[in-house]
């Protein structure tokens, strides 16, 4: 991702939560081909990863007045997309789960079976999905990408347009954070 100038970016965000549709049709234009490239490298499929941009978008269209800081809209979408992705994954694996239920068994697996709890590994800890989500919305992103989606620290700050210090610091912050969760 090109470096994008983040003040004109907050002016974009801020006219879209007031109802421009063409502000908003500026900050798809900015930020799709990056968003995109995410969803393909969570879903490792061209259409796949098309559907999960349009269902991003439309969630950010119809949340974009929630959004408290406009100098978070690039890490906020972000959320939005990797959470697409999840369930769009995780739609894929429960079907193919199904589908391989069904031929073993001969029936029809049923919706009751416990799910197992999402972990993310960290250094030699694993740590619950919901753990690193409730982590500041920035240090949650970070950690997902770079642990849970498995990208590189310079993919992680194209993604968010930071610096990779930047990502360190969130890193570190997001551990520290981390640790005081521990019990």
């Amino acid at each position: 991702m090109e470096n994008l100038d983040l003040a004109y970016l907050n002016d974009l965000v801020i006219k879209a939560q007031q109802g421009s549709s063409n502000a908003f049709a500026e900050l798809y234009a900015a930020t799709h081909q990056s968003q995109y490239a995410y969803a393909y490298r969570c879903l490792k499929d061209g259409d796949l990863a098309l559907d999960a941009l349009q269902e991003t978008f439309v969630r950010a269209l119809k949340n974009l007045r929630q959004l408290q800081s406009p100098e978070l809209f690039i890490a906020w979408l972000s959320q939005i997309s990797f959470h697409v992705c999840r369930d769009m994954k995780k739609d894929q694996t429960h079907a193919g789960l199904r589908m391989q239920a069904e031929e073993v068994l001969g029936t029809k697996a049923g919706p009751d079976a416990p799910e197992e709890e999402e972990t993310v590994r960290i250094g030699g800890r694993s740590y619950p999905l919901q753990q690193i989500e409730s982590l500041p919305l920035t240090e949650s992103q970070v950690m997902l990408m770079r642990y849970y989606q498995d990208m590189k620290p310079g993919e992680v700050a194209d993604m968010l347009n930071i610096s990779r210090s930047m990502v360190r610091r969130y890193l570190k912050s997001a551990e520290k954070h981390l640790g005081k969760l521990d019990f």
